[in-house]
């Protein structure tokens, strides 16, 4: 191919009715398009960020908030056991269970030391998961579109990181709402 398409910047998004309403050739005049590697992976790291980080940051605070404020022991109502005549649970029928207190394993740290170390936790991995998975989704995207000798849109970094982001976020809302 024998066009030149020059570096762009980030975001360099455009209309992309273009693509569809000009005509058929590789590249279309007012379109943005990357060719070289480190540009797409570029892109698709700084979209991957933009999306991939708030969902963390969202369930983090959630998480934050559940470790630092706790809710009241009050609203945790005591229960009365029901027993059966076949089997008793204990000597007495009318027996109330109570909130058992058990002693702190790590006397030192603080309600707020560990509720700040989660959601320290929940940003590094956002940040880290975000970096591997530009890293992969960028670099194969390059490795097709070279292949084909394609030029890739501006637009397709961004759309694979919104894909990329909503997996992620399959996978971390089930599982963290279950374990806070």
């Amino acid at each position: 191919m024998g066009i030149n398409v020059t570096a762009v910047s980030w975001p360099s998004l455009y209309d992309p009715t273009i693509e569809l309403s000009v005509g058929f050739g590789p590249v279309q005049q007012g379109g943005s398009y990357l060719v070289n590697p480190d540009d797409i992976f570029r892109f698709t790291l700084y979209w991957t960020l933009i999306f991939h980080i708030p969902f963390y940051a969202i369930c983090g605070t959630f998480a934050f908030l559940n470790f630092a404020c706790p809710p009241s022991r009050r609203s945790i109502a005591t229960f009365s056991l029901e027993t059966s005549p076949h089997i008793p649970l204990s000597p007495e029928p009318n027996q109330t269970e109570q909130w058992i207190k058990r002693p702190r394993p790590n006397v030192r740290r603080s309600r707020l030391t560990f509720a700040l170390l989660v959601i320290l936790a929940f940003l590094f991995l956002s940040l880290a998961g975000a970096v591997m998975g530009a890293a992969v989704v960028g670099f194969v995207l390059a490795g097709v579109y070279k292949a084909g000798g394609f030029y890739m849109s501006t637009w397709v970094p961004f759309v694979w990181a919104v894909i990329q982001s909503l997996v992620g976020l399959l996978a971390i809302w089930p599982s963290i709402i279950n374990i806070i």
